[in-house]
Formats: structure tokens, C-alpha cells, sequence
């Protein structure tokens, strides 16, 4: 069984620190970012249009990976939950789902994506098409 990831593309945007992340796309503070692919997936590209909803996949590269429990969004006022009943992005396997808009297509292969929450230099590791209906 190959378990290995393959980084497809990189975020670039204008958030630059976790600590100044929003937790989710939906909230203030996310942004227009663009996602610079690598060319040897650029053939994954075809049938993508602006308007598209799309689901990335990334890894959160700078999440603590041994957090098994954490205080929800943060607030230590919250009792402590495991991470697989929260959204944290402290977890065994630190893969974020974002959802978002491709606003545009940039040459030679960048997408313009919003919003996203994620950070300058994050890895995407997928991308899917959003389920119609949802």
C-alpha cells in the first residue's frame, strides 16, 4: 500500500502566521489567495473553469501532529475534546478541507481562489470538485 503524499501546488497568500489565520473560509479574515501548481500536474487542470466551487486539500505543515486533545477553536474556557470531534488542525495527520471559489485561471499554472484561510506556504495536497447540492 504506497502511503505517500505528493505535494501538488502551494498556497500563496496574504496571511502569513497561524496565529493570525481565521479558523474557517467563512469567517472575517479570509482572502483571494492563489495556489501555484506544480507543471508536473498541470494535466489535472483540464475541465476547471472560474466560478467553480472547489474542496482543497492541504496539510498543515506547522501542526503539532502528537495533540490528541484541545480546547474547541481555542477558547480554554472549553472543556478539552478529542481532536477527531473538533476542527483543529492539531492532529496525527494535519490535512485541512477548504472550501472555495476559483475565481481565476493565471498563466502558466496558478489558480485564484477565495476565500481561504489558509497561510502563506501551505501544501495542497488534492483538489475536488464541490458535490452539487451541497
Amino acid at each position: 500500500m504506497d502511503k505517500e503524499l505528493v505535494v501538488i501546488g502551494t498556497v500563496r497568500s496574504s496571511i502569513k502566521e497561524v496565529k493570525s489565520a481565521p479558523k474557517m473560509e467563512d469567517e472575517d479574515g479570509a482572502v483571494r489567495a492563489r495556489i501555484e501548481m506544480n507543471p508536473a500536474y498541470a494535466e489535472g487542470l483540464d475541465g476547471l473553469e472560474p466560478g467553480a466551487r472547489l474542496e482543497l486539500f492541504t496539510w498543515f505543515h506547522q501542526s503539532d501532529r502528537s495533540v490528541l486533545k484541545v480546547h474547541p477553536r481555542g477558547i480554554k474556557e472549553r472543556p478539552l475534546r478529542g481532536v477527531f470531534a473538533t476542527r483543529s488542525p492539531a492532529r496525527p495527520n494535519p490535512i485541512g478541507l477548504h472550501r472555495v471559489t476559483l475565481v481565476a485561471i493565471e498563466e502558466p499554472l496558478t489558480l485564484v481562489v477565495e476565500p481561504l484561510e489558509a497561510i502563506d506556504g501551505t501544501p495542497i495536497i488534492d483538489i475536488k470538485p464541490k458535490p452539487k447540492g451541497r
